[in-house]
């Protein structure tokens, strides 16, 4: 065994943002940290989520033998599905990250067979030759986890995302103690999250956010509503409590928010005070001054309860001038415009928004700056370094943050990219051989529309069903359309075999138009999702097939 070498093996997650996925291969045995998915981007159209390529697993699945989940951010489980449905191998997380995974295996079918097993920060647990020690660590999602993994050669510390939170709002401390224990008995290698190596000074406590939710409460005379991410259980729990303490009855909107919500209250990770949930349906018919809405969508997606909300297409919740809008969520970037359309329409219906960076801060990032990235590699002082989560120049900045311990025991840092592996074995650590990598576009879901490669999957999706083009002429002005659309087909049917489907399809997006408010025709993002969406029915309903929808809006 002696002889044997272990390899790093990133599928994900490295020089990129998203898709984190991390294999450890110690001989005839591999274990897998993390199995993520990332948004796609503008141009992958028809593309819902992207997931890492794990070809490489399954040319070795005889070796693989565990799937160990960090936490239960998109980002780290969003691939579960699509990785189980090749390889049926254990997972083992916390029972939160788990219940959220079930949700994903539900709809896929793969829960009956999936075999989940729940750990707890400070268990071990043994799969061939690796010994995983979970250990506590504090993020803006509940039961996260760092990974010590004892193997023949030495200690791997992975410590997934974190951030160092002085005062919790659970008063779950980050287990630096055993953190510093594994540092002083000795570290071979360090993987440690880079997201916020940008970033100086220590990031922000998730208590500082409650002075100022206080200061919104105080101030809010009407109706509130609150939007952030519905895994922020922290965040939720503070919101409740001060809801409470102002006499708010709190309503939950959003698919995403009322599932986590459900899962952590059942689990005991969110606190509800009694008589303070509100039904959807009742929002509009109580006093406005004791409402506060909590709702998803912060990233302005055309869809969410949020966008809807914004362009008065909610069937429980319509926002009256004088009404508060808080978006307690960073910015991702990429979804600036998406973002500032959605407050626009805030504005618009008069409503008072609050967003964007100010002190106290209405939202505080969960992962670390660059003093805590300092003091994890002072604590662990590792013998190699690896940084990992972030894009090329982020891990880049953390391997040479790291330079100060070369006094101290470290003799190298590696920077690099998903697809390109370290090997190490007695004689120390250095690069090894590429393995195939990729990103794997999945449309509408499903696990029978995965396709490995875009070109491909358009190629194909072209050759078999075509394309329909639907152009609406808008007036900027009054949001309405100009004339009938225009409806443009190549490659699913001939004008004279589908002149009067198609004539049928004009009327479909008219009617979509009409029944749309003016402030949705005003927001390009809300009508191409739902002319698309009304298209794609009245086609698939029509011809059993599915071309390419791409709406054209026009403003005139």
């Amino acid at each position: 065994m002696s002889d044997q070498k272990l390899q790093l093996i990133p599928l994900g997650g490295l020089g990129e943002f998203g898709m984190n996925s991390m294999a450890i291969r110690y001989g005839d045995d591999i274990i897998v940290v993390d199995a993520g998915m990332m948004f796609p981007d503008a141009e992958l159209l028809g593309v819902d989520i992207v997931t890492p390529d794990f070809s490489y697993l399954e040319q070795h699945r005889a070796k693989v033998r565990a799937l160990i989940l960090t936490h239960g951010h998109e980002d780290h489980i969003g691939a579960v599905p699509f990785l189980l449905s090749e390889l049926n191998i254990p997972v083992y997380s916390t029972a939160f990250t788990l219940a959220l995974v079930e949700r994903r295996l539900e709809e896929h079918g793969l829960l009956d067979q999936a075999k989940l097993h729940k750990v707890k920060p400070g268990t071990k647990i043994e799969i061939g030759p690796f010994s995983i020690d979970f250990i506590h660590v504090t993020h803006s999602i509940v039961s996260s986890m760092a990974l010590a993994i004892t193997t023949p050669l030495g200690v791997i510390i992975h410590t997934g995302d974190f951030k160092v939170d002085p005062t919790p709002t659970d008063n779950e401390l980050f287990d630096l103690h055993t953190l510093a224990e594994y540092g002083k008995r000795g570290v071979l290698l360090l993987m440690s999250d880079s997201t916020n190596v940008d970033r100086p000074g220590y990031t922000e406590s998730e208590r500082a956010v409650r002075p100022r939710l206080e200061d919104i409460f105080y101030r809010a005379e009407q109706r509130l509503v609150i939007s952030c991410f519905s895994s922020s259980i922290h965040r939720l729990q503070q919101i409740l409590d001060v809801s409470s303490e102002y006499g708010r009855k709190v309503a939950f909107l959003g698919r995403s928010m009322l599932n986590v919500t459900e899962i952590a209250h059942t689990l005991g990770l969110l606190q509800v005070p009694d008589g303070i949930l509100l039904r959807p349906q009742d929002i509009m018919q109580t006093e406005p001054s004791k409402v506060c809405v909590v709702a998803s969508g912060t990233q302005g997606e055309p869809m969410s309860a949020l966008s809807r909300i914004a362009v008065d297409n909610h069937k429980n919740l319509s926002l009256q001038p004088g009404d508060t809008v808080a978006l307690s969520a960073r910015i991702i970037p990429g979804n600036e415009k998406g973002i500032y359309r959605m407050i626009n329409h805030f504005a618009k219906r008069g409503a008072d928004v609050i967003y964007g960076s100010m002190n106290p801060p209405v939202h505080v990032s969960g992962h670390g700056s660059v003093e805590e990235l300092k003091l994890v590699l002072n604590l662990v002082r590792p013998r190699y370094f690896l940084p990992i989560h972030g894009e090329y120049r982020q891990l880049a900045r953390h391997a040479s943050l790291a330079q100060h311990l070369r006094s101290a025991g470290l003799e190298d840092s590696f920077v690099l990219e998903t697809g390109e592996t370290l090997e190490i074995d007695k004689l120390g650590a250095r690069r090894g051989e590429k393995v195939q990598v990729g990103r794997v576009c999945i449309d509408s879901g499903t696990i029978d529309e995965v396709v490995e490669d875009i070109v491909i999957r358009d190629r194909r999706h072209l050759s078999e069903d075509g394309f329909v083009l639907p152009i609406i002429a808008i007036n900027k002005h009054s949001g309405k359309s100009e004339t009938l659309p225009e409806i443009v087909s190549r490659g699913f049917m001939s004008l004279e075999d589908g002149s009067d489907l198609l004539q049928q399809a004009r009327q479909v997006v008219a009617r979509t138009l009409e029944s749309s408010s003016e402030e949705e025709r005003t927001d390009w993002g809300v009508m191409q999702e739902k002319i698309r969406a009304d298209l794609k029915r009245f086609l698939n309903k029509q011809t059993q097939r599915r071309p390419l929808i791409m709406p054209v809006i026009l403003e005139v």
